[in-house]
């Protein structure tokens, strides 16, 4: 079989459904808080337009690697072809390996996200918490467990509730009056000095990660239709959209509540609305939370289960990821794998582990490798090769490679887990070949 089976039914109004759900997902209504604790002042405002500046440059160069490789498994493709036949292998071998770990770990923030959040309008104790991410997961599976035209209506509908609620509490803050003051007050107080940069590197390792998505449509590149126009403009509408939505919702809360009370609280949305609507209000949006949480771990889970399956049918991966479902046409045994081990993170590991976790095992491989491999890409081929062109090349990949290194390095003691997740590839590789070559 080949990739070609995958059918091209993804219009450009699902493709950006399904990045800008992926994107939004439980990660900014949690990371509101966090993000103001570490700026600590009105500027935290900052690491958020730093999350969006980032998520262009580097979307520039998944647009460039996405129309040329529009295939399933987006980053698996790009490496592979990008470095060469010999050092390709191992870059894409490296891609898959961590996507096996770090997948499942988005999937599994996603749903303790969820589970979290469900405790504003239900007291959980431990177990059940868990029992709650558990099922989400399950949930999922059984949804994406169908072909992928049902799968871009489901999406766009789970999209609609995104965007209702995130208007909701722009529109709140508006009402209220205050909406410009956050942006009046933002540099009050501020030193431009090392510990402002400290804490900006520290904030926007949480801001970005509410962003990552974006991507998405590039692992579902085999069932876009025309990929060569929608895959750039479905990636640079969605990080438009979202940047717009992220920094008007904070600039909502923060003109409503004191600052003190958005870096302590847990569930500041609710808190948000409760104050500006009431108890019920505050009951309603938090079930609106808990849809967009719910329709971003859908996304994300459809979009990493190509992965496994474009390496599985290149003869890079385990042949058994390989199979596509015999009726519904989707790769079933990828998809039940991913989902199985995000059940299992789900049970084992914190929201704010986890959300350092994911950033620093995929910027390595996949951000900076993947950059690194557009540069050597254009010199072997030319740049005549590439099916879109970015503005001002070679600039945006060159800032996009220092600002994901300065990220990497603020990921903290995650930094070394992410290099020994990526020491233990490439030791798997080498061994694996051997196998192979004495064959």
């Amino acid at each position: 079989m080949s990739q070609s089976q995958l059918s091209r039914h993804l219009t450009l109004l699902q493709a950006t459904a399904i990045n800008m759900t992926d994107m939004v997902g439980i990660g900014p209504f949690v990371v509101l808080s966090v993000v103001a604790e570490i700026m600590h002042g009105p500027w935290f405002l900052y690491a958020w337009i730093a999350g969006a500046l980032l998520s262009f440059i580097d979307a520039m160069v998944w647009s460039e690697l996405g129309t040329t490789f529009p295939e399933a498994g987006g980053s698996y493709n790009f490496l592979k072809e990008s470095f060469g036949p010999r050092t390709g292998k191992l870059m894409s071998f490296l891609f898959v390996w961590q996507t096996m770990i770090q997948a499942p770990l988005v999937i599994a923030s996603a749903a303790i996200g969820f589970a979290q959040y469900t405790m504003y309008l239900y007291p959980l104790g431990f177990w059940e918490t868990k029992a709650v991410s558990g099922a989400v997961i399950i949930l999922i599976v059984f949804l994406l467990y169908r072909n992928i035209e049902t799968i871009g209506k489901i999406s766009v509908t789970l999209w609609i509730g995104v965007l209702v609620t995130m208007i909701w509490i722009i529109c709140g803050g508006i009402a209220q009056g205050h909406f410009l003051e956050p942006i009046k007050h933002i540099n009050d107080g501020l030193e431009l000095n090392m510990a402002f940069a400290a804490a900006l590197g520290a904030a926007s390792v949480k801001s970005v990660y509410s962003y990552l998505g974006y991507y998405n449509v590039c692992h579902l590149g085999g069932e876009i239709i025309a990929p060569q126009k929608n895959i750039p403009r479905s990636m640079l509408i969605s990080i438009a959209g979202i940047a717009v939505l992220y920094l008007c919702m904070n600039i909502s809360v923060a003109s409503v509540l004191p600052l003190s009370q958005i870096e302590q609280s847990k569930f500041v949305i609710s808190e948000f609305i409760q104050q500006l609507a009431g108890p019920t209000a505050a009951m309603i949006a938090t079930v609106l939370i808990l849809w967009i949480a719910f329709a971003s771990v859908f996304s994300a889970t459809l979009g990493y289960s190509r992965i496994p399956y474009a390496a599985a049918k290149d003869g890079a991966f385990f042949k058994i990821f390989a199979r596509l479902h015999p009726t519904k046409n989707f790769p079933y045994i990828s998809l039940l794998f991913l989902g199985g081990v995000a059940f299992v993170f789900s049970m084992f590991f914190k929201l704010k582990e986890v959300i350092t976790a994911i950033l620093a095992m995929r910027i390595m491989v996949q951000f900076i490798g993947q950059a690194i491999g557009l540069l050597v890409l254009n010199k072997r081929k030319g740049r005549s090769f590439v099916k879109w062109r970015m503005p001002f090349y070679p600039i945006p990949v060159i800032l996009a490679i220092l600002i994901w290194i300065a990220i990497f390095c603020s990921t903290g003691y995650m930094m070394l887990a992410g290099m020994a997740v990526t020491a233990l590839g490439i030791l798997i590789y080498f061994v694996k070949n051997k196998i192979s070559a004495g064959h």
